[in-house]
């Protein structure tokens, strides 16, 4: 070997390869964290999500603010005063809109609730008549104040009773005396005209959806745009302090944080993994100088892996950048099996150079066919759908190369230049000699007890269960999940909605009589629907109370803000009256009017501060009622044509394409209803789209992709063993151990309760190329006539791979992430049954060795 040779000249060509790489890597690093591009756009599935895409790109990369406020005058303002801000800040957001707000509902939404909604509401303001006037022509307490005693008037005059003005007498007295009390209480106009039972109770939670223009370079690109809109509700006093709770969700934040969740202890997860790595490799090798040379060769690799596969592929996504832990996990393999068959040639008596030639000359064929057999293994991912997977089998197939090629180059000058001591005992593991005797003498009964175990892990299969849901990979506790969980269970405003797209309006038309017969759908949702039906009879209802409340609600003349002395005086005139009502009125008729006197005395003697703190907390919600009201009242005929425009664009294209929007009958929270939702609408149309339609056919897409691309590797494998070993025996040998670990690692998922999801069905090509790479090492050396096989330094180097590998991905168990965990538990659990396997089954399948047959 020429790296045996000239280790110096081998040494620094490595480095020069490695410098190159280094500045390739450096030069064209590039990430995409679209989680869009891991699926092919040619799949019929994909294909339709990209049609509703470009005909209505607003919809994609969207942020959902979900704004709460303890009364719907908090909310509404929030949200007013919120959007307007966001929708100035241009280098953050392309589009800022109020899917349940805006002048157009505020205008126009009286005319979606029915008849009976609509004479329920305006009859309601009819009755507040005379205390909405004192309070438009001054909304303060001082107004406040002059409504009851126009009210009080009325009661002393006998025109109504003390009663019938009880809710608003203990709502105004709750509320000054939990302001005097410092608690800070948000008082609602709304709720009080309202009524109880109502049928348009208003709403407490608004929504504004926002497009961020995201920095696809970053890890989270959309930080930027999450940040301002914290730094927009920290200026504008929109938090839980001022009565208002604001998150995050959707596609944007949703993607953020899952790559937060992966950094948040990413760093313990790497130390754990290198303290496993280096004590795994010293414990394989004993000594430093080896384990020293076996890092800078997967360093080395790595590097250069990085720069071919930027080159192959031109940047990496987010399933493509694990061939990180792939190539770490699977290069240490070939750096064990080399430096322990060289300590034990060293044990022996060899020379270092003469260890090494040994151990090449030993080794060779069986790394190539290793190597290949990996290679052939992710390689098989290339012609599938999946190309997230697909492009990480380029990279980790390469990279196999890579690995191949430095261990057998720059590993040996490595070891040469670093000059490691002879070992000071034993390579291999004498004391398993019984061990090896029981397998050959035991080994009808062993082969029969993997054969009852693997017929117990395919009967579990069943069993099994495979959840492709991506949502369920992420930490629930998480704030935008668990926003976006509430949101789920929200009938009104669900994500889990099924968009479909027809080619005009009479299609959307046809469609919706169709999809609306379907029982799994709730509701269809279009353009028409933002027509009111019965708006003749609404709008007369809303006109004849516009023209009795016109003069009421919009005063020639609004009162100055009161001084502290005035607001002293309104209330000691307020109070006077209120006990001259409840004069003669001893029992429960005058108890609201009571304490509402005894609050306003407290109120009278507190400070200015305090007076003022009352103030705020009533005019405030106040004005923001009045505007709601005169804007209602302001309704007019609606038509498809009178739309805003802004509206019209969310659901008809120019060209005439027409989106509709369905919403799933039941518990949209539940996988089962989604299912059915989504292969029900599929029956009336294709053209669909939407969270349902995503997560239910991309579980479909993977499975398949795995399904062909594991056929494939088993064909492709099965061809490169037999073009090595001719013999189909040997063959079989090298394979059923691995098939066999399949079926118990699928077993012991199910017997623990761990589903296969997006993230750790990873570990099936990892564990299909590992498998394969361990059970070659042990039929060619059976082949060979090698003997006593748990005794020697191949086992040695195969357990101690299992556990370098083993640890380097079940340290992933760490991770915070919900995913990563679960992959790092499926990678462990599917290498202890595949070093079981290795150690147990293979020997005693193999039995006595054969005579040595010729390369």
């Amino acid at each position: 070997m020429a790296s045996i040779r000239r280790p110096w000249l081998t040494l620094l060509l490595g480095l020069i390869v490695s410098g190159l790489a280094l500045f390739v890597m450096t030069d064209r690093i590039a990430m995409t964290t679209d989680t869009a591009a891991l699926i092919s756009s040619k799949v019929g599935w994909r294909a339709q999500e990209r049609r509703m895409e470009r005909a209505f790109p607003q919809l994609r990369d969207n942020m959902l603010i979900i704004i709460d406020g303890e009364t719907p005058e908090l909310a509404e303002d929030a949200a007013a005063r919120l959007s307007a801000g966001l929708s100035a800040d241009k280098a953050q957001f392309r589009l800022v809109t109020r899917p349940d707000g805006g002048d157009f509902f505020a205008r126009e939404g009286l005319l979606f609730g029915s008849i009976e909604d609509v004479r329920s509401t305006t009859g309601a303001m009819i009755d507040a008549q005379p205390m909405l006037g004192p309070l438009a022509a001054d909304p303060s307490l001082r107004g406040v104040t002059t409504a009851l005693s126009t009210m009080l008037d009325g009661v002393e005059a006998g025109e109504i009773p003390l009663s019938r003005i009880d809710r608003p007498l203990a709502a105004l007295s709750k509320a000054i005396d939990g302001s005097l009390a410092g608690r800070k209480p948000h008082f609602s106009w709304q709720r009080l005209f309202a009524g109880e039972g109502k049928a348009l109770s208003p709403p407490t939670r608004r929504l504004i959806l926002t497009q961020p223009i995201l920095d696809r370079g970053a890890l989270m690109p959309g930080e930027a745009a999450s940040d301002a809109v914290a730094k927009a509700a920290k200026t504008l006093a929109i938090d839980e302090a001022h009565g208002v709770r604001l998150r995050l969700t959707g596609e944007v934040p949703l993607a953020d944080e899952e790559f937060a969740t992966l950094q948040d202890n990413i760093g313990l997860v790497a130390l754990v993994m290198l303290g496993a790595m280096l004590l795994t490799l010293w414990l394989a090798t004993r000594s430093v100088r080896l384990v020293a040379a076996i890092l800078l060769t997967i360093i080395s690799g790595l590097i250069v892996t990085s720069a071919i596969g930027l080159l192959a592929i031109g940047r990496f996504n987010l399933i493509s950048v694990a061939f990180i832990p792939l190539f770490v996990g699977l290069g240490v393999d070939f750096g064990i099996q080399i430096c322990v068959r060289f300590n034990a040639d060293r044990a022996a008596g060899a020379a270092p150079d003469a260890a090494l030639r040994q151990t090449a000359s030993a080794l060779g064929a069986p790394l190539l066919l290793a190597a290949g057999a990996i290679f052939l293994g992710f390689g098989a991912f290339l012609p599938t759908a999946y190309v997230g997977i697909a492009e990480l089998g380029v990279i980790a197939g390469l990279g196999m190369v890579v690995a191949l090629l430095f261990s057998l180059t720059l590993l040996p000058a490595l070891i040469l230049l670093l000059r490691p001591g002879k070992p000071r005992r034993e390579v291999g593991f004498r004391a398993l000699a019984p061990v090896d005797r029981f397998l050959e003498r035991r080994r009808r009964a062993i082969l029969w007890a993997f054969g009852i175990a693997m017929a117990a892990g395919i009967a579990l299969l069943p069993w099994a269960k495979f959840d492709f849901n991506p949502l369920n990979l992420r930490d629930p506790n998480a704030p935008a999940m668990r926003a976006l969980g509430d949101l789920t269970r929200d009938p009104d405003r669900t994500p889990n909605v099924i968009d479909v797209l027809a080619a005009n309006p009479a299609e959307a038309r046809q469609l919706t009589q169709r999809l609306s017969a379907l029982p799994q759908v709730a509701h269809v949702v279009s353009l028409d629907s933002f027509v009111p039906e019965q708006q003749e009879a609404k709008l007369a209802l809303i006109q004849d109370a516009s023209l009795l409340l016109d003069l009421t609600i919009n005063p020639f003349d609004i009162a100055p803000p009161p001084t502290d002395a005035e607001l002293r005086d309104a209330i000691a005139g307020t109070e006077t009256k209120l006990r001259a009502a409840i004069a003669g009125r001893p029992g429960a008729e005058g108890s609201a009017a009571r304490r509402l006197a005894t609050s306003l005395h407290r109120l009278g003697m507190a400070s200015a501060a305090e007076r003022a703190a009352v103030n705020a907390m009533l005019s405030r919600p106040l004005t923001v009622m009045l505007d709601q009201i005169r804007q209602a009242l302001q309704a007019g005929p609606v038509t498809r044509e009178t739309l805003p425009p802004n509206l019209v664009r969310d659901w008809v294209t120019p060209t005439g394409l027409t989106r509709l929007q369905l919403f799933p009958s039941g518990n949209a929270h539940d996988n089962d209803v989604i299912r059915q939702f989504r292969d029900a609408v599929a029956t009336v149309t294709p053209a669909i789209s939407g969270l349902p339609v995503a997560t239910q056919a991309a579980a479909g897409t993977v499975a398949g992709a795995f399904v062909q691309a594991g056929v494939l590797a088993f064909l492709l494998v099965s061809v490169l063993l037999f073009l090595v070993l001719r013999d189909v025996k040997e063959v079989a040998f090298t394979l059923a151990p691995v098939i066999l670990s399949i079926f118990l690692t699928l077993g012991s998922c199910v017997l623990i309760g761990q589903p296969i999801n997006f993230a750790n069905i990873i570990a099936f090509p990892l564990l299909f190329g590992v498998g394969v790479a361990f059970h070659i090492y042990f039929v060619m050396a059976w082949r060979g006539g090698a003997t006593g096989l748990l005794q020697s330094s191949l086992a040695r180097a195969v357990l101690f791979s299992a556990f370098a590998t083993g640890t380097a991905f079940g340290s992933l168990w760490l991770s915070h992430h919900p995913g990563t965990a679960s992959m790092g538990k499926i990678l462990m659990l599917s290498l202890i049954w595949t070093l079981i396997c290795a150690l147990i089954f293979e020997p005693a399948l193999l039995g006595p060795p054969r005579k040595a047959k010729e390369s």
